[in-house]
């Protein structure tokens, strides 16, 4: 094997994993309530990410269409699963409502979103 082509190989290898490196976002994999679902009345809203999540960094809101916070308690990183967080909502009245979560990846990636759902 010639000079080049071992630096080549290893350049290809390099950028294979820089590559894999760069896709290392927490990003939502399952969500409940959906976005877009009518749902009854739900307890829980959580979004199951396919990284595991800094629980100091991460977190869920759920709020009315008025923009009024509806979430009981902070949102949680499960401890036994730390791709799954919750929050536990009060009574929700019908209408739309929108979660907005924050999640940051163990390895520091920070990603954010939002999505409505309907309670009927």
């Amino acid at each position: 094997m010639t000079f080049k082509s071992a630096l080549r190989g290893a350049l290809a290898l390099g950028l294979i994993a820089s590559a894999q490196l760069a896709f290392a976002h927490a990003l939502p994999k399952v969500q409940q309530p959906g976005p877009g679902a009518t749902v009854s009345a739900p307890h829980e809203a959580s979004i199951v990410f396919g990284e595991a999540l800094e629980p100091t960094f991460s977190s869920m809101l759920v709020t009315d269409a008025h923009g009024t916070q509806v979430n009981t308690a902070k949102s949680v990183v499960d401890t036994n699963d730390k791709k799954h967080m919750s929050v536990a909502l009060g009574t929700l009245a019908p209408g739309v409502y929108k979660v907005q979560w924050t999640a940051v990846a163990a390895d520091g990636h920070r990603t954010q979103g939002h999505y409505n759902f309907t309670v009927k």
